[in-house]
């Protein structure tokens, strides 16, 4: 069978650059592209991504040079100029992005240089043309570019500040919650949080970025290459580590940065003390009721790697779900994908959780099936159920075809409107307890 794309769960690296861009404040997209590129990606994050608008300057707004088929004959760099300049003129921002879609660069056009032309007025260059990748390196493409062009360096570093990488706004649909949730512990054991798209930042407060002792990456296929740039343009070091859910992954996660920055372990403790308390104080109200009703549940999941782990551990670790299934859809490298299932041999639960790596839905829901006894007209046969899917909104027939729980968390999210939710961290971890277990009661 040749290979294809199936209601992908990704856009190209030019999509993921404009989703990166829009989360900036005041920060300018120019797309050296045809005209459909922009409005297209632009509007799918939008959309898709729990109806998350446009942001300052994103949807038709975007500036582009709208190449036609005589600059692909002819080359289109001059009207690329053009439009930099009418840009400059009628759009206000702190920082102004050029970047490039598949057409200009399979022609040549050096848009990066001409940009370059323009540094004293704030704008930059950045190859992203689709083919370069998918959503995820159109991501690193942008932060790479601006730790290499706009960071400061600095030779004093903070020693409790860090940078935060690997949440991509837009893909991660809860990207502003998360980034919240995760400011708060951290600087509850006295931590500073360099961000770039949480609440209050700016080009001016990324431009010193420098300044951090170390880089968090949350993600095993984004923020890595950002995280090297930072370590080879401003001798940063950088660890990478799973988004945490929950009181027990949100402590392993602040003794992580605790160990890594030199705070005393007896402060973190007070911290994952209190917040515990407080977490259980909440989950107790609905421990007896979900016993009554017999709450649990199979869990599938179909996520990347990103939220994949993270998930599946709260839900068994906490919650005392089944984990059964879980398709991951965004490591393609073997030696990876290895290491990445073995972290589900850590769950305490007897039964271990299939962990497939698939890309392809179709083929996704064929392995789900297959994961179970096929029911041939037994007398008594124990169907898989209850279940309970977590994935993305195309997971959602799949759910309805079981007749099971189901809640959209990856990308794509268009069943609901997200503002400031997030899952992670000791109080996200509610969020998240409520949303599945509000599926589940909905319908009485």
């Amino acid at each position: 069978m040749g290979d294809f794309i199936e209601r992908s769960k990704f856009s190209c690296a030019l999509g993921g650059a404009l989703s990166t861009i829009a989360a900036i404040p005041k920060a300018v997209p120019i797309v050296h592209a045809s005209g459909g590129c922009a409005a297209a990606l632009s509007g799918t994050y939008n959309l898709s991504a729990g109806y998350r608008g446009v942001g300052y300057c994103g949807g038709n707004m975007i500036p582009t040079s709208n190449i036609s088929q005589s600059h692909i004959v002819f080359g289109g760099e001059e009207k690329l100029v053009g439009q930099i300049e009418s840009t400059l003129k009628y759009i206000k921002g702190d920082i102004y992005i050029v970047v490039t879609g598949c057409q200009t660069e399979i022609i040549g056009d050096d848009a990066v240089s001409i940009a370059a032309r323009y540094r004293d007025q704030n704008v930059i260059g950045v190859n992203t043309p689709g083919f370069l990748g998918n959503t995820l390196r159109g991501y690193d493409a942008i932060l790479s570019a601006l730790v290499k062009g706009i960071i400061t360096k600095k030779e004093q570093k903070d020693p409790k500040t860090i940078n935060l990488l690997g949440i991509v706004p837009g893909h991660d649909v809860f990207y502003r919650g998360n980034i919240a949730h995760l400011t708060d512990i951290l600087s509850k054991i006295g931590v500073k949080v360099n961000s770039f798209f949480g609440d209050g930042e700016s080009v001016e407060k990324i431009k010193g970025y420098g300044d951090a002792s170390l880089s968090v990456v949350l993600s095993e296929t984004a923020g890595q290459i950002t995280a090297k740039q930072f370590e080879t343009t401003h001798g940063i070091p950088f660890v990478t580590t799973e988004l945490p859910i929950g009181p027990k992954a949100s402590e392993r996660f602040l003794h992580l940065i605790a160990e890594k920055l030199g705070i005393e372990k007896e402060i973190v403790d007070q911290v994952v003390e209190t917040e515990t308390k407080y977490f259980y104080s909440y989950l107790e109200r609905i421990v007896d009721v979900a016993a009554d009703l017999d709450f649990q549940r199979y869990v599938a999941a179909f996520t990347d790697s990103y939220y994949a782990y993270p998930i599946v551990d709260f839900v068994s670790e906490e919650l005392g779900w089944i984990p059964h299934f879980v398709s991951i859809n965004d490591i393609q490298d073997a030696k990876k994908q290895e290491a990445y299932a073995k972290k589900f041999e850590a769950l305490t639960s007897r039964t271990k959780p299939q962990v497939i790596f698939e890309d392809k839905v179709g083929l996704a829901k064929k392995k789900l099936r297959a994961s179970w006894p096929y029911n041939h007209n037994q007398k008594y046969y124990d169907a898989l159920g209850p279940l309970y899917i977590i994935g993305s909104v195309v997971e959602r027939d799949l759910a309805n075809d079981y007749g099971a729980g189901f809640l959209t968390v990856a990308f794509p999210v268009s069943n609901r409107a997200v503002l400031n939710k997030g899952y992670a961290g000791f109080r996200g971890a509610l969020s998240l307890v409520e949303d599945l277990l509000t599926n589940l009661v909905a319908s009485r």
